[in-house]
């Protein structure tokens, strides 16, 4: 690993979604996989909607911006994945 990712996967990264992919390991297949393009370095990270730090109902839409960690023992893995841009409720639900 060179300094780079070594101080990437250190500490807390910015990046934007870019994918969804639908088909996961939940309950009954439900549980998606998604992907952040750190905007630093631009590599891919996948998170399971599991690592989304929030209150209430998990979920992200492709574009948004957050805030993530990289996993130290997996570089290709994002972990406490926060949403920056918080959409108004009724936006969200048309």
């Amino acid at each position: 690993m060179t300094s780079e990712e070594i101080r990437a996967a250190s500490g807390q990264r910015f990046g934007n979604i870019v994918d969804r992919m639908p088909l996961g390991s939940g309950h009954e297949g439900r549980q998606g996989t998604y992907v952040v393009r750190d905007i630093e370095t631009n590599k891919h990270h996948a998170f399971m909607y599991a690592d989304i730090v929030t209150e209430g109902f998990r979920t992200i839409r492709t574009g948004e911006r957050v805030r993530f960690m990289v996993d130290p023992e997996d570089p290709e893995h994002a972990r406490y994945v926060i949403r920056l841009d918080l959409p108004e409720v009724e936006d969200y639900y048309r």
